[in-house]
């Protein structure tokens, strides 16, 4: 790599670790320099020298006294020229986009609702076979791989009262039998991603990862899903990876902590 391309990374590198140094006092309300640089792995002194910019620059201020800092009036003027209705479809959509033209298959961003699911977003693939527009429509939870998601994320109480109410069988692979579903919801939880085959219609594949916000918990899902003969079982752990890829950077922009 030439002297400029390192340069470029290094300044690039600088920037993500100043963007994340504006998140964690987002959420702290106020934070000193060790509390910041445990929190995002980060060597103090790199974070010293981040603040300093930062301070001159109006987007943070020193608490003298107390030897911590704020974010300062400059942020407020840098929000003022965003849109209120900037939503999760809106921060995703490209992600999305960048992801369908990747794997060729439709690319969907769906919500928890009570005991279901909604989407709010899909970009379709480029492939000659697409799904249905899933826009707008409403599924359960335990037959969706975004739904196996939420269920596997949400306080153990919540999904309990869930469960308990019964699963309906969409088709012969629904899973219906709730200790059955908590041993894969157990796994949803180690591996960061959920998968479905045939159990909410048959001949639909489907695997979800998590977008999570700020504070840390499940807000949406990214879905891509099409049919079983081009999504099989073998193809799965694969495309899990490209869905966890796009999750992650949908929750970086939703304004997740990303640490180093």
């Amino acid at each position: 790599m030439s002297d400029r391309g390192k340069v470029r990374n290094g300044s690039v590198h600088s920037v993500n670790r100043a963007i994340s140094i504006l998140q964690v006092l987002a959420l702290r309300g106020a934070a000193g320099v060790t509390q910041i640089a445990d929190e995002l792995d980060v060597h103090k002194s790199t974070v010293f020298r981040l603040l300093a910019t930062l301070e001159a620059r109006g987007l943070v201020e020193q608490d003298a006294s107390r030897g911590q800092y704020r974010l300062g009036y400059g942020v407020v003027q840098l929000a003022a020229g965003a849109t209120r209705t900037y939503d999760i479809s809106v921060i995703s959509r490209p992600i999305c986009q960048e992801l369908a033209e990747a794997v060729g298959e439709s690319v969907n961003v769906a919500i928890h609702d009570g005991r279901d699911l909604v989407t709010i977003d899909q970009v379709r693939g480029n492939a000659s076979v697409t799904t249905v527009d899933w826009v707008g429509q409403r599924t359960p939870l335990h037959t969706t791989a975004p739904g196996k998601l939420f269920l596997a994320t949400m306080p153990e109480a919540d999904r309990r009262r869930i469960l308990d109410r019964g699963l309906e069988r969409h088709t012969v692979h629904t899973i219906v039998d709730a200790k059955e579903l908590e041993t894969q919801l157990a796994q949803v939880r180690v591996q960061g991603y959920a998968f479905t085959e045939e159990e909410h219609e048959i001949g639909l594949t489907a695997v979800s990862a998590p977008i999570r916000a700020a504070h840390g918990g499940v807000i949406a899902a990214v879905v891509v899903s099409g049919p079983s003969f081009r999504i099989t079982s073998e193809a799965i752990p694969e495309l899990a990876e490209k869905v966890v890829s796009a999750a992650a950077a949908i929750s970086e922009r939703a304004g997740f902590l990303k640490s180093g």
